[in-house]
Parts: structure tokens; C-alpha cells; sequence
């Protein structure tokens, strides 16, 4: 298995691959300066485990390579990481079909939690207490984000009342939209209310 790391910056290119070397010592990273590189990449070192792509490549219009990524690989984890602050760029990738968007100028430790918080997402690690909703499995804390969403609290003052970073929530929401098989906190709460979790 390998990570992909799709960048046309070689400084940030190589920052992310150390921090994923130092997560994941037994997998290999594969750093790519075009988007265009990516299938010939796939073939030669084998199945993706992640991608963490830069929203700003030459020649990629808006979210395309995100669009194109979930379309041929839809269960690897994509991260997407751009210098262009979250706000309406982070909404346009998630609804894309990204899994997190993260901002170069995240701190290096905030980073690794968010990558790792896929990877357990991925791996079912959900080690509080679960309520089951028919077919659905659901941890405390995924009920406790249910009932804040529905307050109408934004990721910022969810983590603030958790008193975890905005990166672990986003990721805490992504586990919770996988789990779900929804996209959006609007699809959340219509599935809340449909299964009496509200």
C-alpha cells in the first residue's frame, strides 16, 4: 500500500512526506508534482491508502482532481492541504468529495492528528461506548456532535466546548458522516430525526 502526496511545491511536498514516514514507517510515500503523474504513479507502486493533494495545481481546474480521485479510489482516504484559507474552498472540496481540507499553515502536530484521525475513521477504531441505531453503530461522542449540530454550533465552537482543535472535529464529523453515509450536517440531522436520535 502506498500514500500519495500530489504537490507542485517541493518544500511542502517534502514536509508531508516526512510527517507521513514518521506515522506510517511500513508504507511507502509517493511524492508527486503533477496531478497528471498520478495513474502512471498508481501502476508502478501499487494501491493508494491515502492522498493528500494540493488544491492549487497547474493545469487542475477547482476541484476536479478531487472529483476524479473519489471516482476511481471512493474509500481511500483524500486529504486535501492548500495554502487558500478553509471558508468556502474547505465546503467546495468536501462536497467534492475530499475527507478533510487542511491549511499549509496548520501546525505540523495538527496535521498528523487530522491524517491519523482517517486512518482510524478508516479502521472502524472507535473505542468509546457504541448506541446502535437499526443497522448503524453509533460512539457517544458521534451522538454528543449529533446534538451540537443541531444547535447550530459551527466546527470552531464545537471544539472549543470539547476542548479538542477544529482538525479533530472536522475529522470527528468525517467519521460520523461515514458512519451515517451522508455528506453534509443538513443529510446528518435529516437522519437524526428520521431514526429518532434527536
Amino acid at each position: 500500500m502506498s500514500m500519495y502526496i500530489i504537490d507542485d511545491h517541493p518544500l511542502v511536498r517534502q514536509a508531508i512526506a516526512m510527517l507521513l514516514r514518521r506515522m506510517r514507517p511500513a508504507s511507502k510515500v509517493i511524492e508527486l508534482e503533477k496531478f497528471s503523474e498520478l495513474q502512471a504513479a498508481i501502476i508502478k507502486n501499487g494501491e493508494p491508502e491515502l492522498f493528500v493533494l494540493d488544491l492549487l495545481l497547474p493545469g487542475v481546474k477547482g476541484t476536479s482532481a478531487v472529483k476524479e480521485i473519489k471516482t476511481m479510489y471512493g474509500n481511500v482516504p483524500l486529504a486535501v492541504i492548500s495554502s487558500m484559507p478553509a471558508g468556502e474552498a474547505e465546503e467546495t472540496c468536501i462536497e467534492a468529495g475530499a475527507d478533510i481540507y487542511i491549511e499549509k499553515s496548520t501546525p505540523a502536530n495538527e496535521i498528523s492528528s487530522a491524517i491519523q484521525g482517517l486512518f482510524a475513521a478508516e479502521h472502524g477504531s472507535d473505542d468509546e461506548t457504541a448506541v446502535s441505531v437499526g443497522e448503524t453503530k453509533l460512539s457517544k461522542r458521534q451522538k454528543q456532535l449529533i446534538v451540537m449540530l443541531d444547535r447550530g454550533l459551527s466546527n470552531r465552537d464545537i471544539a472549543a466546548e470539547l476542548d479538542i482543535s477544529e482538525h479533530t472535529v472536522k475529522v470527528h464529523l468525517w467519521r460520523l458522516f461515514r458512519r451515517l453515509d451522508v455528506k453534509s450536517r443538513t443529510q446528518t440531522l435529516h437522519f437524526a430525526r428520521m431514526n429518532g436520535l434527536l
